[in-house]
């Protein structure tokens, strides 16, 4: 597959003739049009080659391109290696730095360096659970999806992202105690590489990495980052499981990637209605095929029925997870996910769930042991 770039400010032919001698496609536009190739909506080349020898400076618009394609790659042609552009550069998320004079073997390898990091980046899966109302369970599910994922998948990476920009919960489930938190990288997003994000985020004792909601209050974010935070964590997670805000409108409408949206209802009628009217509005802005409703707490013998509920949001339910106070009440005393522990209804709900989310086959049930006295005694032999 041929390179493509698009060359940034340069009037050197002789540039773009080493460039177009390797094969590569290129595209050649003035600093100015920087910003619309930043916009979050405008396709991007594997690479942004920056010639700044003429200016020796960096136009302030490339940190937006970095904020908001963190994945594109951006090489710098300058006239000289000047510390102090290439710390600026550094700090702008700049890939490579080349500087006169510019050799084909030089320009290609580090073209070639960065482009690689771009195509070879595997797309991850994003499953985002939604409240229909508080107190449904949406946090609970999110962890033990989460965590049951992590458990299931031990060879490669899941996240759990809180999207409660401050007290969520996510991190008391789990019992884990964060230093930083969504916060710090949506404000951050121009920063955003493996070693940053890995500072951000802690490893919980499910095995998933969580990146959690802050601590305190936080002041205005521009939430339209969300794409960029989401677009970085699935191409460094094989699984990213958020735990959504219902409040927030712009996150809701920042889903695009998002493999599955799962909106959690309970057997109420003023849940089931809200949940009818954001799966109708989430269904026309992401399709029918990746929204789906989750009953939790499930009751059949409930006055308002699965088929009434799936009347209601028009829609078949997918998911039911049992009322089971006691084991769950446990679960987030101790901070930890129920399907860590042995068998029950709820955590095999959860862990149902998962499997099928990520599309990894359920273990087998290993076989009943003995337990009581008996059961203690056999395991010492």
């Amino acid at each position: 597959m041929a390179i493509t770039i698009t060359v940034v400010g340069t009037a050197d032919r002789q540039l773009e003739d080493l460039l177009r001698a390797e094969g590569i496609r290129l595209k050649t536009v003035p600093v100015s049009e920087l910003l619309a190739l930043a916009q979050p909506t405008t396709p991007q080349p594997d690479v942004v080659l920056l010639d700044v020898r003429d200016s020796g400076a960096l136009p302030p618009t490339l940190t937006t391109l970095r904020r908001q394609h963190p994945t594109t790659g951006v090489v710098i042609v300058a006239a000289r290696l000047d510390p102090v552009l290439m710390l600026e550069a550094m700090r702008a998320g700049v890939n490579e730095f080349v500087a006169e004079p510019v050799t084909a073997a030089e320009l290609k390898s580090a073209v070639e360096r960065v482009s690689s990091i771009r195509i070879s980046t595997v797309q991850g899966e994003v499953f985002a659970f939604v409240g229909a109302k508080g107190g449904v369970g949406t946090t609970t599910m999110a962890v033990n999806a989460a965590a049951a994922l992590a458990r299931a998948v031990r060879d490669e990476r899941t996240l759990l992202m809180d999207l409660h920009l401050s007290y969520g919960d996510a991190a008391v489930f789990l019992g884990a105690e964060p230093r930083f938190s969504v916060a710090d990288a949506m404000e951050n997003t121009h920063r955003l590489d493996e070693a940053f994000f890995e500072s951000l985020v802690v490893q919980t004792s499910s095995k998933a990495h969580l990146l959690a909601s802050s601590e305190r209050s936080v002041g205005a974010i521009d939430l339209k980052r969300v794409p960029t935070l989401l677009h970085f964590a699935a191409t460094h997670y094989r699984y990213t499981v958020l735990d959504l805000p219902r409040s927030e409108p712009v996150v809701l409408d920042a889903l695009e990637g998002i493999s599955q949206i799962l909106i959690v209802a309970n057997q109420e009628l003023a849940t089931v209605r809200n949940a009818a009217k954001m799966a109708s509005s989430l269904r026309q802005r992401y399709g029918k095929d990746r929204v789906t409703v989750v009953i939790s707490r499930y009751d059949k013998a409930s006055d308002i029925s699965r088929e009434d509920v799936e009347r209601v949001v028009g829609s078949p339910v997918k998911y039911t997870v049992p009322s089971d106070y006691r084991p769950a009440l446990q679960a987030l005393t101790r901070g930890r996910p129920i399907v860590l522990d042995s068998s029950s209804k709820l955590g095999d709900a959860y862990r149902a769930i998962a499997h099928e989310l990520g599309g990894v086959p359920m273990p087998e049930a290993e076989p009943q042991k003995g337990g009581g006295f008996l059961g203690m005694i056999t395991k010492r032999k």
